[in-house]
C-alpha cells in the first residue's frame, strides 16, 4: 500500500494499493500496444489530445491544486499556478513539436540525405513529489508529442495526484494506454526499468537515487535523462540592483517551502554590499506567513514529510554549530504537522553542512565573497551544477555566465523552468535536458536516411 500522511496535520490522509508485478507488466504491455498506433498518428492529431488535456487541467484547476495541498503541503496559491504551468507545457509542445521534430537535410554523396526524428517506444518517467503536475507534464508532453507512450511512476507520497493526471487523459478521450499510471513501491522500480518494453528512462530526484537509476538504465543499454539535486548559487555583486535581487532570491528560496531543486541555496554576496543585502533579505523573510497551505494568506506550508523536516533541522543545527549566525528561525516549532520556520543563516562557508549538502526547505544561507572572482570560485566549489543566478550589470553577467559550472544561468532574474527553454544539470546534478527543443530530442531515434543513387 502507498500510505500518505497529510504534512499539515501529521495524520494519515489515505492509502492507495501498489501494483503487483502482474499488474505492472499488464500496464507496460498496454503502453507498448498503444505505441504501435500512437506513433502512426500525425503531430497534429497528437496535439489535439494534448490540447484537450490542457483545457481540462485549466477547467479543473481548483480540484487538482487541492490534491497537491493535501498530499505534499503546497500552498494553494502555488498549487493553482502549478496546474496552469503544466497546462502551458502541454500546449507549448502541441504548438511547437512539428518545428522541433522537423527533418534536417544534410549534404552528402546521396541524391538526398537527411535526418528524421522518430519515437522510441514506451518511456518510463520516475517522478518526485515536490511538483507533481508540472514535473509529470515536463516529462510526458514532449515524449508524447514525439510519438512515444509514457509510463508514469510517480512518488509514493502523491498517489492521488498521479491518478488525477492519468484520469485527465481518460477524460480527454486520448487513445487508451498512451499514458499509464504505475503506482509502484520503490522496491519495484528496478523491474520496471529492466522491463524489455521500456525503451528509455527519465528520472527526477536526488543524486544518490539518480546514480542507481543511471546504473540500471546503463546495464540495459537504455538512454536516460537525469535531473538531480542542486546547491544552486545566487551571486550578488556590489553593482547589483540590491532590491530587485533580494525580491527574486527570497522568492526562489521559499517557493514550495524551499523544496525545489533549482532554488537559490547559497547566496554569495560581495563584501561591500554584504551587510545591506542581509538586511534586505531579513526584512523580506520575516514578513512571510508560515501556516495552513489551504489558506490563500499562507506563503509557506509544511515540509512534505517528517523525515525530511528532521533532515533539514540536522543540517541547520550542524551549520550553526560550525559557526554560522542564525538571524531568523532555526528552531523546530511545536504543534501538529511538519512545519519548519523561515531561517536565515549568515557567516556561512562552503565547508559547512548547509553548503556541502542540498537543503530542501525555507533556509537561506549567505556567504561573503571578497570579489567577483572569489564569488565565482565559491559558486563553483560544489559537486552540483544545476542552476545559478548572478546579479550585476548585463555585460559582466553574461561574461561571468560562461565561467559558472551549471546547466542554467540567469542574469538579473529569477531562476525558473520554462517550456520554451532547455533545463538540466552537469556534475552530480545529472545529464540530459528537459524542455525546449532539446528536451523533445532526448527520446527520439535520430535516424539518418541516405537515398541513392550516389552522386559523383
Amino acid at each position: 500500500m502507498l500510505k500518505v500522511i497529510n504534512p499539515t496535520t501529521g495524520q494519515r490522509l489515505h492509502e492507495y494499493p501498489a501494483l503487483n508485478p502482474a499488474d505492472m507488466n499488464a500496464r507496460i504491455a498496454a503502453a507498448e500496444n498503444a505505441f504501435r498506433h500512437w506513433r502512426q498518428q500525425s503531430i497534429a492529431q497528437r496535439a489535439e489530445v494534448l490540447n484537450r488535456v490542457a483545457t481540462l487541467m485549466r477547467d479543473q484547476e481548483t480540484e487538482l491544486a487541492r490534491l497537491m495541498t493535501l498530499e505534499m503541503g503546497k500552498p494553494v496559491k502555488e498549487a493553482r499556478g502549478e496546474v496552469q504551468k503544466a497546462a502551458w507545457c502541454a500546449e507549448h509542445y502541441a504548438a511547437h513539436a512539428a518545428d522541433y521534430l522537423a527533418s534536417v537535410t544534410l549534404n552528402s554523396d546521396a541524391s538526398s540525405s537527411y535526418v528524421q526524428h522518430l519515437p522510441l517506444g514506451p518511456v518510463l518517467g520516475i517522478l518526485p513529489w515536490n511538483a507533481p503536475f508540472w514535473l509529470a507534464f515536463r516529462f510526458c508532453a514532449p515524449a508524447l508529442m514525439a510519438g512515444n507512450t509514457c509510463l508514469m511512476k510517480h512518488d509514493p507520497h502523491v498517489p492521488a495526484c498521479a491518478e488525477a493526471i492519468a484520469d485527465l487523459f481518460v477524460q480527454a478521450e486520448a487513445p487508451a494506454g498512451i499514458l499509464q499510471n504505475l503506482p509502484l513501491t520503490t522496491s519495484s522500480v528496478e523491474s520496471a526499468i529492466r522491463h524489455r518494453a521500456v525503451r528509455a528512462v527519465s528520472f527526477t530526484g536526488s543524486s544518490a537515487a539518480g546514480s542507481r537509476v543511471a546504473a540500471l538504465a546503463a546495464a540495459e543499454l537504455k538512454p536516460a535523462v537525469l535531473e538531480l539535486g542542486g546547491s544552486d548559487p545566487a551571486i550578488v555583486l556590489k553593482d547589483a540592483d540590491l532590491e530587485a535581487a533580494a525580491d527574486a532570491i527570497v522568492l526562489s528560496r521559499i517557493i514550495n517551502a524551499g523544496q525545489s531543486c533549482i532554488a537559490a541555496k547559497r547566496i554569495i554576496v560581495e563584501a561591500p554590499v554584504h551587510e545591506r543585502f542581509v538586511e534586505l533579505l531579513k526584512d523580506r523573510l520575516e514578513k512571510l506567513r508560515l501556516g495552513d497551505p489551504s489558506s490563500v494568506e499562507t506563503d509557506i506550508g509544511p515540509i512534505a514529510r517528517e523525515d525530511l523536516r528532521a533532515e533539514l533541522a540536522r543540517q541547520v543545527d550542524e551549520t550553526i554549530a560550525a559557526g554560522a549566525e542564525c538571524l531568523l528561525g532555526g528552531q523546530m516549532p511545536e504543534g501538529e504537522g511538519f512545519f519548519y520556520p523561515v531561517t536565515l543563516l549568515t557567516e556561512v562557508n562552503n565547508q559547512m553542512t548547509a553548503c556541502r549538502e542540498e537543503t530542501f526547505g525555507p533556509v537561506a544561507v549567505v556567504l561573503r565573497a571578497n570579489s567577483a572572482e572569489h564569488a565565482l570560485q565559491i559558486a563553483n566549489d560544489t559537486e552540483y551544477g544545476l542552476a545559478a543566478s548572478i546579479w550585476t550589470n548585463r555585460q559582466r553577467g553574461e561574461a561571468l555566465a560562461q565561467e559558472i559550472e551549471a546547466g542554467q544561468v540567469v542574469v538579473n532574474g529569477l531562476v525558473k523552468t520554462d517550456p520554451r527553454l532547455p533545463s538540466g544539470g552537469i556534475k552530480r546534478s545529472g545529464y540530459g535536458r528537459e524542455l525546449g527543443p532539446h528536451g523533445i530530442m532526448e527520446f527520439v531515434n535520430v535516424q539518418q536516411v541516405w537515398v541513392g543513387p550516389k552522386q559523383e
